[in-house]
């Protein structure tokens, strides 16, 4: 019918035994996680390959864990 009005909250409707998200900032993408999964990546096959692929797994991996710290660290000093 047209004089029928749908009365829903959106915002405002919390389902029983959930809680509202905090008003906090997500972080910003980044492509650190990438890295380290690459990095491990290459550790695992540098293992059964050769030690040159298995050095170029580590400094990756160590790199990108580095950076990783480093944005969240400068993520929570920026709060």
């Amino acid at each position: 019918m047209p004089d029928e009005q749908l009365t829903t909250k959106h915002s405002d409707a919390v389902p029983p035994g959930w809680q509202v998200l905090p008003d906090e900032p997500l972080p910003r993408p980044t492509y650190f996680p990438a890295g380290l999964a690459m990095g491990a990546a290459f550790i695992f096959w540098g293992l059964i390959t050769t030690w040159v692929v298995l050095l170029v797994g580590v400094a990756l991996f160590i790199a990108a864990l580095a950076g990783w710290i480093t944005e969240i660290r400068h993520g929570y000093k920026a709060h």
